[in-house]
């Protein structure tokens, strides 16, 4: 899951425990992949290199063919995709997770991975992953190098807390992506994803800094800590910075002390904010509620909205209003409009979230769980007009 949740200026939201709940049944899916964890761990053994062969072997002729691919003026060179005129390279970063990345189905290729980073390449120099599960790191990094693109990656490690080996098996899936494509398009390694909103959710707290939130803090903390140390193993040319990524409201005082940067879920639709004060919102709270907090911190962590965006639709009519506006193209129209440019004059980084409509999560979830992409799940340009302004 990639959506958010947040505590509202008056109080808690109980949109939150909602979530907290999606959540959840998010981390059972990862948990049962840990089940056959034994079998990735001999699958890294034989190299990431040997993994995206298969997979991109085991692609040709594969459906992930659709609507809205990018034209190849040489059909075996990637990196001659047509431009589509469209696109402008004005996000700062896209959230992305490639199709079928969640375990234990694994059903990436990397045929479909270089697709969508060809037209990412066209928005955005930055991309943020979630999680390592299914080779995605590899993939993402295959794609980029094969697309000859400009873009770098902030890869990520999406730990849960009752099952460590989820932690380390996708650990040793990014060392291994590191040690075969090298440093140049990595731009961190993001350790959590909402991990903080999840422990709090699953022990029924709230406060990410009171006992039950330390509890969860001191598991991150050693997972962030071992992540530093698995870069330091490799001697690498250049420092990679670690993050963590959290609902916005739910950062721990003690994780941000040991991180380089945080990423913020940042959603004015879960706030029952219209859509023409949303990016006003946005603003307002990513720097009071995160930017602030961080400053004050002896580390100063660099703060990023790890997501921000508008749903098109919903699956059922009970979810399409959130109070103030509805869930469309049109609102979505307003909150680029309204939020894009200004937000890179003002120099804020964040993730845009996000590249497409994922089908899992609209099957899963329901409600606009799938409907927050700049594009539809078959890669075609929603009804939407992209700023040209350049980002930062």
């Amino acid at each position: 899951m990639a959506d958010s949740n947040y505590q509202a200026v008056g109080g808690y939201s109980a949109y939150a425990s909602e979530k907290a709940a999606a959540r959840s049944r998010r981390s059972k899916w990862i948990v049962i992949g840990s089940v056959i964890g034994l079998i990735g761990i001999i699958a890294i053994g034989v190299g990431v290199g040997i993994s995206v062969s298969h997979n991109k072997k085991s692609s040709s002729g594969s459906s992930s063919s659709r609507a809205g691919d990018p034209q190849q003026t040489d059909p075996n060179d990637p990196s001659t995709f047509v431009k589509d005129s469209r696109l402008h390279k004005s996000f700062y970063g896209l959230a992305y997770t490639p199709e079928g990345s969640l375990m234990p189905d694994c059903g990436n290729t990397l045929e479909a991975v270089i697709k969508d980073i060809q037209i990412m390449s066209q928005l955005t120099t930055r991309v943020r992953l979630y999680g390592a599960d299914c080779n995605q790191s590899a993939l993402v990094l295959e794609a980029i190098k094969q697309t000859k693109t400009d873009i770098q990656v902030f890869l990520g490690n999406y730990p849960v807390p009752s099952d460590p080996t989820v932690y380390t098996r996708q650990r040793d899936i990014i060392k291994q992506a590191i040690q075969t494509y090298g440093t140049d398009h990595i731009a961190g390694v993001t350790v959590g994803n909402e991990f903080m909103l999840n422990y709090l959710g699953a022990n029924s707290a709230t406060d990410p800094n009171g006992p039950v939130g330390a509890q969860g803090a001191a598991i991150l903390k050693a997972d962030i800590q071992d992540t530093r140390d698995m870069l330091a193993s490799l001697s690498l040319p250049k420092t990679i910075p670690v993050g963590t990524s959290d609902a916005g409201s739910f950062f721990n005082t003690e994780i941000l002390s040991s991180v380089d940067y945080g990423l913020s879920n940042v959603h004015a639709w879960f706030a029952n904010v219209s859509a023409a004060d949303a990016s006003a919102w946005v603003s307002n709270f990513f720097q009071e509620t995160n930017v602030a907090p961080a400053a004050a911190l002896p580390n100063r962590p660099k703060m990023y909205i790890a997501e921000t965006g508008w749903p098109t639709k919903s699956s059922d009519a009970s979810n399409a209003n959130n109070g103030a506006s509805d869930a469309s193209v049109a609102g979505l129209q307003t909150f680029i409009d309204t939020f894009v440019c200004q937000a890179n004059t003002n120099g804020t980084g964040y993730f845009f979230f996000e590249f497409f409509d994922e089908v899992w999560k609209e099957k899963q979830y329901g409600g606009v769980e799938g409907w927050w992409g700049l594009f539809n799940s078959d890669r075609t340009l929603k009804d939407v007009k992209i700023p040209d302004c350049p980002s930062p």
